[in-house]
């Protein structure tokens, strides 16, 4: 049997993962980030569930009987996910740090580590499927459990990659996941979900921006559609496209922001329906069961996690983006979010939003 690296952080769905490859006769060994969190992240006085974490997966490893290492990565974190989230809110755009954190940090620079170890696999708590189809390509596939399913955040995942890794919590529900781990006594069975943005404690990303980068955040003005000034904004990284609470404006009817443009510090609103867009162009695109696409390709898109898939044709374009047509407008398309491309459960890819029209 291998030898594989679990990435415990101190939840259950890790905990049970380490606990199915055991009882599959691997030899498991744990792996946990200490991502900090210092300098450009929350202090562990701000932020005590960082220590926390670490806490329960020593734990784990030890209700589970096996070796356990913690590796200190808050700088790669703090400069790789924190300053990437910073930059893009600057930007006007709207990051998705878990992304990047997937690509870079756990199946970039923890696959690493594992490797050095003499790991043979990695295996996270993610809730998707790996499989290898007829042509030697490893496919990403969503999870049985579509309400948990977290293969949105993982496309961005090489063939290199996704042969190393493996997702034992793929074929499972989360309620048995937590009542395997109710089975075992496990300290961390009845623990809460993490929280969306792990390093966010506030509950308020504007609140994280502005201890870190106020002097760089404008105000500046709100506009309409047809350029006419509604008010000043507060800075271009308090606002997202589709938000209606927090304007500060009295119109008498509500408006939405339909559009960020960074290059005049702008703001633009307009009414609901102006939300609604058909076309959307992706750049950064990365593609699983092939290397790229020729031609136009039907497919179901989700331009945000909780949306449901959509019908549409994605088409290869001359400066290597990728275009994508919606049979039925989708609301709310932000530049910076990730647009995931699917096939039923396979995933066929995905890319980062530049734009959107209607």
């Amino acid at each position: 049997m291998a030898v594989v690296a679990v990435a415990l952080s101190g939840g259950v769905d890790s905990a049970v993962a380490a606990h199915l490859l055991q009882e599959a006769g691997h030899q498991v060994i744990g792996l946990t980030l200490d991502l900090g969190l210092s300098g450009a992240v929350p202090s562990p006085e701000e932020h005590p569930a960082a220590g926390k974490a670490v806490h329960d997966a020593r734990q784990v490893a030890e209700q589970l009987g096996i070796p356990h290492y913690v590796f200190d990565f808050r700088e790669i974190f703090a400069s790789q996910v924190i300053q990437y989230f910073i930059e893009e809110y600057l930007q006007g755009r709207t990051p998705n740090p878990c992304v990047v954190c997937n690509y870079q940090i756990k199946f970039g620079q923890l696959r690493k580590q594992a490797q050095k170890l003499g790991a043979d696999l990695l295996a996270t708590g993610h809730y998707a499927r790996i499989k290898p189809n007829a042509e030697g390509r490893w496919l990403l596939c969503r999870g049985k459990d579509l309400h948990k399913d977290q293969s949105y955040f993982l496309y961005t995942l090489n063939q290199e990659q996704l042969q190393f890794s493996r997702f034992p919590l793929g074929e499972y529900q989360k309620k048995d996941i937590r009542q395997i781990a109710r089975s075992l006594n496990l300290k961390v069975a009845e623990k809460a979900e993490s929280q969306e943005i792990c390093f966010i404690t506030e509950r308020d990303y504007r609140h994280f921006l502005r201890k870190r980068v106020a002097k760089k955040i404008r105000p500046g003005p709100f506009f309409n559609q047809q350029n006419k000034k509604l008010g000043q904004h507060q800075g271009l990284p308090y606002y997202t496209v589709g938000q209606r609470k927090g304007l500060g404006l009295a119109l008498g009817r509500p408006l939405y922001v339909v559009r960020i443009e960074p290059e005049r510090n702008a703001v633009i609103l307009g009414e609901e329906k102006e939300l609604y867009h058909r076309y959307v162009w992706a750049e950064k695109n990365n593609f699983i069961p092939f290397e790229a696409i020729a031609h136009p390709l039907k497919v179901e898109a989700k331009v945000r996690y909780a949306a449901p898939p959509a019908e549409a044709v994605i088409y290869p374009t001359p400066d290597q983006q990728v275009r994508i047509e919606f049979v039925v407008p989708q609301r709310a398309i932000a530049p910076g979010q990730a647009v995931v491309y699917y096939q039923g459960d396979l995933v066929v890819g995905g890319g980062t939003i530049v734009h959107s029209e209607s």
